[in-house]
């Protein structure tokens, strides 16, 4: 098992390719950039998850996420969650 770091943009849909079954451990700012770190079985089979970032006041469409955590930078704060894509 390895710890990755993925760049997001600051988006509210994004595709991330990762090892199937790795566990996302974090976000956070790194020098003004919104990374997401995960635990990674470097060796599996890849998989497409599928990340949304909302600012604070900004709609939100109804779905199933997972809230991965809250960042701030320069003054802005961003909401990260994990969409469940069903099917």
């Amino acid at each position: 098992m390895k710890v990755w770091k993925y760049p997001l943009r600051i988006t509210a849909d994004q595709k991330v390719e990762m090892p199937a079954g790795s566990e996302i451990l974090s976000v956070k700012m790194e020098k003004s950039q919104l990374c997401l770190w995960a635990l990674v079985s470097p060796a599996g089979n890849k998989e497409t998850r599928y990340i949304e970032v909302f600012g604070t006041g900004h709609h939100v469409e109804p779905g199933t996420r997972k809230y991965l955590g809250t960042v701030q930078d320069h003054g802005l704060v961003w909401h990260v969650f994990e969409a469940v894509i069903e099917g």
